[in-house]
């Protein structure tokens, strides 16, 4: 059974930094390095958009509203994709998921909440 299980979300003021993990189980990760994976994000009435994406080669490409401020990264080893994210905003407020890139409908998991508010 293949699960991409994300954590790490929470209420954070803004400019405030928050770190995402997802967590990679599953015949099919046994070779998790091979794969390009990505985090993406759905806000309230809003569609599903991918925020940062690292290639196998860990080469790395973010959408515009968060370039500067959020990192994406990789342990192999840990079969884990990670997303640092830094100078918080109100409009950074979203479910978070973790899925290949390009993203597979099936292996969508349960999200991590972030919500940045005062």
């Amino acid at each position: 059974q293949v699960q991409l299980v994300e954590s790490g979300g929470g209420l954070v003021q803004p400019g405030g930094s928050l770190r995402l993990s997802c967590a990679a189980s599953g015949s099919i990760f046994r070779t998790f390095s091979i794969y390009d994976m990505g985090w993406y994000r759905q806000a309230p009435g809003k569609q599903r958009e991918l925020v940062a994406v690292i290639t196998s080669g860990r080469s790395t490409n973010y959408t515009d509203s968060v370039k500067g401020r959020f990192t994406i990264s990789r342990d192999n080893a840990k079969k884990s994709v990670y997303l640092q994210m830094s100078s918080l905003k109100p409009e950074d407020t979203a479910v978070y998921y973790c899925n290949f890139s390009p993203s597979i409908s099936d292996y969508w998991g349960q999200g991590t909440q972030v919500t940045v508010s005062s």
